[in-house]
């Protein structure tokens, strides 16, 4: 997917197209060369050929002594595609537009934007805008944009991918004040060739990249980043993700339920689980979480962190919980250590609170520290201790110098927090040199919720390489296309799925000769392909038992679905076991830009009542619709809540794998497949009721 953004990314020399002193652009753009040490070529072009910068220039990229690798066009809008067309008869293949004024002003600008990318392609030459900032290659010393970029930035390992330029930059600088260096920061502007995608399929093989984090407005080729998402995993490189729209905005499961409403957030949710992408809600989050990962890796185990703060291990304690970190109990021999070290201090948890002591006794960060490290059930461990800022700051060189010592004790990473989010400038820097501090993060909450996001990103690396060798399949396109309740049960039976025996009556007669059969209460319900919602139309009739009540019954539900509906067609009425107790659940299928979209939740009238659904991209296994069980709301009632009989779950995440199954073999003509009821008992489940929606009606 990425093809030869090796080069783009990496160029050896650079045109800068409009080029001139007069453009605050231009000398933002040139400076940089200068201030990163780019030792490649640059040359300038211009409508005049006038100098700039202090370099000559010509008025055409075709009378430069050589072709360049790449070309930045930053001329007016009117004069982008002239501008474009001298770039590619010059023979460059790579460009770069930070003009605007296309998509991002509306359908003219859609138009005009559509016509440049078109003869972009046609002339093989990869763009990255228009309206583009541009991209720092922080690890080749290669600015290719505006962003100013001082004497003293941080090279390092995590790469900044933005829609937003301005973003890109305030990330960028985040991360800088944070002590995180960086390999790229990439501006992808209104991506109407180079997208998000792409480039995440680039620093996935990009050897000075370990972590990538991404802002995104949307996400233009849904299908490619699930690719790039998962080839970033491949690598063991975390990809975490500021997207925004979290309000609910379009996408409706368009199924004949009420009620059951999804937004493309929700999805996305769903997407970022199951390609084990971490998701944030702020720029601090984001680049935390980052700086994190970019220390730790993977982190094998639970974390471990100690303070000299009751009030910090406290809100350590508060928001692990919410954020889900492991913060597991310690071994015995664990504890026997740090009681010979504490007993007259203080009480053994995790969090622990080594108390004012360690003020009096710095040595003992270091031996607590150490024991923590040896801990079998610990695979990362952190102290909350203030990095000072600056020279104004007290410095306690004794104390930071035990917390080194003990954070670096053990093969698994180590890390400091700072109680409060501060700068990690050059003299906390230069400090943690010295001291041997590894890394610095903070403040409690963000690093609380960092430390829960790498440990899920960890945990789920192996469990996603399971999924994606074992069910990222073609569904083998089934002929079948049930329109009625009774066909579609019938097409779920025939595919391995749980369903209730259900007869079809077209007469009274034979509903009482079904009743026999059955041998107890039954249901009946109209037949009608036409007829989608029955109950609302007094076309259900319940816990029937006697040919009296079969045939009334009958007799009921036949004349209300003619007064609704007196044109359609009707098959009699289904009857089917009256099934008392359990749980009653509901799994429906959907359409969506990313693909095939299944929910599950509970079901009856309280899919409408709670709305409490988990969603998921097709195909899923039972591993992930376990999970997505366990994300309910109401999961403790599967459990058996208030000593009602527990539901199968084993049973219940095979049932909606094969409902799934089920809903992809019968290909993108299928608008939805519903299955409501789902009925979960303790001795097994069954599929009650089941609706096929068709795109043609």
């Amino acid at each position: 997917m990425s093809g030869n953004l090796h080069t783009f990314f990496r160029p050896r020399s650079i045109v800068l197209v409009g080029a001139t002193d007069k453009s605050a652009w231009s000398q933002l753009i040139h400076g940089n060369f200068g201030a990163m040490g780019y030792e490649g070529q640059v040359w300038l072009v211009n409508k005049r050929g006038t100098p700039a910068h202090g370099r000559a220039a010509v008025t055409s990229c075709r009378d430069l002594p050589a072709v360049p690798d790449i070309a930045y066009i930053f001329v007016p809008t009117d004069a982008v595609r002239e501008a474009l067309e001298d770039v590619t008869e010059a023979g460059i293949r790579h460009a770069l537009i930070l003009s605007s004024g296309y998509a991002e002003t509306g359908a003219d600008g859609t138009e005009k934007q559509a016509g440049l990318i078109a003869y972009a392609r046609d002339k093989g030459v990869t763009v990255l805008g228009p309206n583009s900032l541009g991209f720092i290659n922080y690890a080749d010393h290669i600015p290719v944009s505006p962003f100013p970029v001082g004497k003293d930035y941080l090279k390092g390992h995590l790469a900044i991918v933005s829609q937003s330029g301005a973003t890109t930059n305030v990330i960028a600088n985040f991360a800088q004040q944070q002590g995180i260096g960086l390999s790229y920061a990439i501006a992808t502007g209104n991506e109407a060739d180079l997208d998000t995608a792409r480039v995440i399929d680039y620093l996935a093989g990009d050897e000075a990249t370990r972590v990538i984090a991404v802002f995104a407005e949307t996400i233009k080729d849904p299908a490619a980043f699930r690719v790039a998402a998962r080839k970033a995993a491949a690598a063991g490189k975390p990809l975490i993700v500021l997207k925004v729209g979290r309000t609910e905005l379009a996408s409706q499961l368009a199924q004949a339920h009420t009620g059951s409403v999804t937004g493309d957030d929700r999805i996305f949710d769903a997407v970022c689980a199951q390609d084990n992408i971490i998701r944030v809600t702020s720029i601090e989050e984001l680049v935390v979480t980052a700086g994190v990962l970019v220390h730790t890796g993977p982190i094998e185990g639970g974390v471990a962190i100690i303070s000299i703060s009751g009030g910090a291990c406290e809100i350590i304690a508060d928001t692990a919980e919410t954020a889900g970190l492991a913060l597991p109990p310690f071994a015995d021999e664990t504890r026997a250590a740090l009681q010979a070290v504490i007993a007259d201090y203080g009480a053994i948890f995790n969090p622990l609170d080594v108390t004012g002591a360690a003020v009096r006794d710095p040595a003992l960060f270091q031996r607590i520290l150490t024991i923590l490290a040896a801990d079998p059930a610990i695979g990362l461990t952190a102290c909350v201790y203030d990095m000072p800022r600056d020279g104004g700051d007290f410095v306690d060189r004794t104390a930071l110098t035990c917390i080194g010592a003990g954070l670096a004790a053990s093969k698994t990473p180590g890390i400091m927090i700072n109680q409060a989010i501060r700068p990690v400038g050059a003299f906390s820097q230069k400090l943690m040199a010295e001291l041997g501090i590894a890394a610095v993060t903070g403040g409690l909450d963000l690093a609380v919720r960092a430390f829960a996001a790498a440990q899920r990103w960890s945990e789920r690396r192996i469990r996603q390489g399971e999924r994606d060798a074992g069910i990222l399949r073609q569904p083998h396109i089934s002929a079948a296309r049930p329109a009625s309740e009774y066909e579609t049960l019938a097409y779920l039976q025939a595919k391995g799925a749980p369903v209730i025996l259900v007869r079809r009556a077209p007469t009274a007669d034979e509903a009482v000769e079904a009743w026999r059969a059955i041998g107890g209460p039954v249901v009946l319900k109209i037949a009608s392909s036409a007829i989608q919602h029955k109950s609302d139309i007094g076309g259900v009739r319940l816990n029937l038992d006697g040919e009296i009540a079969i045939r009334d019954a009958f007799a009921a539900i036949m004349a209300a679905a003619r007064a609704a509906y007196p044109d359609a067609a009707i098959d009699g009425c289904l009857v089917a076991p009256m099934r008392p107790g359990g749980i009653e659940l509901f799994v429906g299928t959907a359409q969506s830009a990313w693909g095939p979209v299944i929910a599950a939740g509970l079901g009856g009238v309280w899919i409408e009542l709670l709305a409490d659904t988990s969603l998921r991209l097709l195909p899923i296994d039972q591993a992930e619709a376990r999970a997505m069980l366990d994300e309910l709301r109401a999961r403790r009632i599967l459990d058996g809540y208030r000593g009602a009989p527990a539901a199968d779950l084993a049973a219940v995440a095979d049932a909606i794998c094969k409902i799934g199954d089920a809903a992809l073999a019968l290909g993108p003509d299928l608008v939805t497949l519903e299955v409501n009821p789902l009925l979960a008992r303790s001795d097994g489940v069954e599929a009650l009721d089941a609706l096929a929606v068709w795109s043609d009606g």
